[in-house]
């Protein structure tokens, strides 16, 4: 599956938004909205204020449910969203990123460019049929959006945290079974 490098950072950007409502909470400041600007290269409008901020956390529901619903609902949600926000496609190029498409003008809100720029997104999954890319965080303590853009759909979990405290847990798991069954205690003996 080829996607665009737009779309793969507004798939990557919505995951960190709607996973930063859980706990611990990652957007609570307006520097933390700024970390997240700038990591993901939005650009446009830009208010800085506590009016954006909330606007943006308000967002964070509809974008867990953009990215984790089925097929048929994805695309209902899509087409709610990019009516509702007036979307209009368009080729642009600013910066060093050539002709790519927003779908609304730069001087909207930054929660409406980050909702319209994820239903274009989520719409390119559901025309290639590859929705299955989003899911859920596969450890059982974590509830995390995946977007899963690997060559051999192997993400499984939201975070290096997760996938790490998973592996640990696996580890330790097989050395107790391993230690139970009688099998090696640990490394051979040097000779």
């Amino acid at each position: 599956m080829v996607l665009d490098h737009d779309t793969e950072l507004s798939l990557q950007a919505a995951a960190v938004l709607a996973n930063s409502a859980l706990p611990p909470d990652t957007l609570e400041r307006v520097e933390d909205l700024d970390r997240f600007w700038q990591r993901f290269g939005y650009t446009g409008r830009r208010d800085g204020d506590a009016a954006e901020l909330a606007a943006v956390r308000a967002l964070r529901p509809l974008l867990r449910e953009l990215l984790t619903s089925e097929r048929d609902r994805a695309a209902e949600l899509v087409n709610d969203v990019l009516a509702r926000c007036g979307a209009v496609p368009r080729l642009v190029r600013h910066g060093a990123v050539d002709w790519h498409v927003h779908a609304v003008g730069s001087t909207e809100p930054l929660d409406v460019r980050v909702l319209v720029e994820t239903a274009m997104a989520v719409l390119e999954l559901v025309r290639l049929d590859e929705v299955s890319r989003l899911s859920t965080c596969a450890d059982d303590g974590c509830d995390g959006v995946v977007v899963d853009l690997s060559r051999n759909r192997s993400r499984r979990y939201c975070s290096t945290t997760c996938a790490n405290r998973n592996a640990v847990s696996a580890y330790r798991a097989r050395r107790s079974a391993a230690r139970a069954g009688g099998g090696p205690q640990g490394p051979p003996a040097g000779r």
